[in-house]
């Protein structure tokens, strides 16, 4: 899929979601393209989301959007369903079945942050900048990074992120544990996107899929336990089992 907002590429079973739009902003077109895009990857097994230019996203296209909320305040539940297809959209992308990779070049705000905590994996150069500067604007965050980034990064750092709105370079989202790895360069930030994309497709899929979904659950201890039995009961990949236990067989043999 290619529209003004967004490209999707393919290469064999992995998919590559590029931000098109000027510095990665997030205009009122971009909340119907994702999800599109999200619904028109097919069979693919692992998503790397990248921006371009040196840019992941500097977040919610303000020019663009400003009109449109302003216009939506006065009337009644306008601007709820706005921000809910915003917020649908986000969901839309932590829902997917399939493990997904941010590869974070350069400046990654407000909207473009919550975008980076409905990823599975987040990988950056050591150029990249991270910011939640709502605050700041008047805004509330509300497009589910004041709840995705406390299970990341804890509580504290979260509430120092979106409390003074400043940003955190590259070596303190790697010690937080907002990213995990850092690549000196964008080549090489891509480079090892898609070699992990293509490992982690190779995964079978129910697995990778019920781990991705007892992670997100967020369950209590004793609960997340039943969720990951129960899900194996359901999607054993008994196939898969047996073609590891071989392996391991014929490497001791």
């Amino acid at each position: 899929m290619t529209s003004t907002t967004v490209h999707v590429a393919r290469s064999g079973p992995v998919a590559t979601l590029t931000l098109a739009s000027k510095r990665g902003a997030f205009g009122p077109a971009f909340w119907r393209d994702l999800p599109a895009a999200l619904a028109d990857l097919g069979d693919a097994r692992a998503l790397i989301i990248r921006g371009q230019a040196g840019t992941f996203s500097v977040g919610l296209d303000l020019h663009q959007t400003a009109p449109i909320i302003a216009a939506a305040l006065p009337q009644d539940g306008e601007f709820l369903r706005l921000v809910d297809e915003m917020q649908q959209a986000l969901n839309a992308l932590a829902a997917l079945p399939i493990p997904v990779i941010a590869a974070v070049d350069g400046w990654c705000i407000g909207a473009g942050l919550e975008l980076i905590s409905a990823c599975d994996v987040r990988l950056a150069t050591t150029s990249a900048r991270f910011s939640l500067p709502e605050v700041t604007l008047g805004i509330v965050a509300d497009l589910g990074g004041l709840s995705r980034l406390p299970p990341l990064i804890g509580l504290g750092r979260t509430q120092h992120l979106a409390l003074t709105g400043d940003p955190i370079d590259a070596p303190t989202a790697l010690n937080w544990g907002l990213v995990t790895e850092l690549h000196d360069t964008e080549d090489a930030l891509l480079t090892r996107a898609e070699t992990l994309a293509a490992r982690l497709a190779a995964l079978p899929p129910r697995a990778a899929e019920g781990t991705k979904r007892t992670l997100n659950a967020h369950l209590p201890h004793a609960d997340s336990l039943r969720h990951a039995a129960q899900w194996n009961a359901d999607h054993l990949d008994l196939n898969a089992l047996g073609a590891h236990l071989q392996k391991l067989s014929r490497s001791n043999g």
